[in-house]
């Protein structure tokens, strides 16, 4: 297998132009490519060769393509950082739900003991802690092709300390399932989640910064909280609320509360759609704290939160008993200061995953003659990523230096952190 991977990568080479040394150059500890210039062609067979119980990032690089598979993360591989070349272009997608045998198409079902899909909970169902991601889409193809239910997960995290920067999430219903453990701690920067249903739902302490909720439907409802005895819940902070036409009525709701207790604050929040004056709607229980804060829209216009939802009710269990309530449903200046990444995600054990999508200064070129494009050393870079205009990686190396044979091209270098964050992009047309 060595020997192929090797021949592959010497035609690769003299393909592309670059030198067969450079291909060598370890930045990452493996690399996936669907067509065969990497390490692995599947995430999960790299997933599968990773350390057991490892104490330090694990990096993890897939190259742009279209990957149909189901990625299964155990608890004994913590500590991986999974990184794609361009969120756009690199996506994990297949198409799995949770219907009973009275579902359509139950040859994709996960309660179907004749599917590939048997025992499954989602596209990505992981268990590992001190996780981190990175330019990653997931996709539940059935949610996102079909528009309807049932439950199709892209999704699931089932322990602490997992990070995600730049990724899209994208179904129809449940597209997200978090912990339901009320202490595990999420952090989402600068990502998108799609659905209509109920598309983040769980427990956990879950901060999410900067990230897109996409609605696809009329009458969305985002959020199906669950938690017992949460800290903080779900907050989002700084976050935006989209959707596609069907879903600019003015009927998306923030969210309704599953079981238990749930809490779920949204902190100035730009709405770039129209939601429902009420916020939230009913459920299965009575929310202990359902509130937003200085949301409004495009212009900077503060909504207007008179019509909020304050008062829910819920038919109980095993009897025709409605059982009603009231929470809390407003927070002032000070309380907000409560809700920060400080409080919630560096907690006592200081867990810190900004820093694994720290920003990465731009190469600066030094020079691009004598077919040798070279730049400075970028302070805390492991290594360099190479590619071409047509997004093709020439070289992934530990060289401040790069050889071409090929003139009037583009290249696009950008730095590797230690975490393997990829850095901003330094662009060269090489005459």
């Amino acid at each position: 297998m060595k020997m192929i991977r090797t021949i592959a990568a010497v035609v690769i080479a003299l393909i592309t132009g670059i030198s067969y040394g450079q291909v060598t150059d370890q930045v990452f500890d493996v690399v996936v490519a669907h067509d065969n210039s990497g390490d692995y062609t599947t995430l999960q067979a790299a997933i599968d060769a990773a350390p057991v119980n490892s104490t330090q990032p694990y990096l993890i690089f897939i190259k742009n393509g279209e990957y149909d598979e189901l990625i299964n993360i155990p608890k004994e591989k913590p500590f991986l950082h999974i990184i794609g070349q361009d969120v756009e272009k690199t996506v994990i997608r297949h198409m799995i739900h949770c219907g009973g045998k009275d579902s359509e198409f139950f040859e994709y079902s996960v309660n179907n003991e004749q599917s590939e899909n048997y025992k499954h909970n989602a596209v990505m169902d992981n268990w590992g802690s001190d996780f981190y991601m990175e330019n990653i889409t997931l996709e539940n193809t059935w949610g996102t092709s079909r528009q309807t239910g049932p439950q199709a997960l892209a999704i699931r995290t089932c322990a602490d300390r997992m990070a995600f920067y730049n990724c899209r999430f994208r179904s129809f219903q449940d597209t997200w399932f978090t912990t339901v453990n009320d202490t595990d701690r999420h952090y989402i920067k600068n990502c998108l989640l799609e659905g209509a249903i109920d598309y983040i739902f769980g427990s956990g302490n879950i901060l999410a910064e900067g990230t897109t909720f996409y609605n696809v439907r009329s009458g969305s409802v985002i959020t199906a909280p669950s938690h017992t005895e949460s800290t903080f819940g779900y907050v989002f902070r700084d976050c935006i609320i989209d959707g596609n036409e069907k879903a600019a009525d003015g009927k998306v709701k923030f969210g309704r509360p599953w079981h238990n207790n749930p809490k779920n604050i949204w902190i100035n929040t730009t709405l770039r759609i129209p939601i429902d004056p009420r916020g939230w709607t009913d459920m299965g229980t009575i929310p202990a704290l359902f509130t937003d804060y200085n949301t409004h829209d495009i212009n900077g216009l503060l909504s207007d939160v008179s019509q909020r939802k304050k008062t829910f009710s819920y038919r109980e269990r095993n009897s025709d008993k409605i059982i009603e309530g009231s929470c809390m449903g407003e927070l002032d200046h000070e309380d907000v200061k409560r809700y920060t990444y400080e409080n919630m995600i560096l907690s006592t054990d200081k867990w810190n995953p900004k820093i694994f999508m720290a920003p990465m200064n731009a190469p600066h070129i030094i020079k691009g003659i004598n077919r040798t494009i070279t730049w400075e050393p970028v302070e805390g870079a492991r290594g360099y990523v190479i590619t071409n205009e047509k997004s093709q990686i020439l070289a992934i190396t530990k060289k401040n230096s790069f050889f071409v044979n090929r003139k009037n091209n583009y290249y696009i270098i950008q730095a590797v952190s230690e975490y393997g964050h990829l850095g901003c992009r330094s662009y060269v047309h090489f005459k």
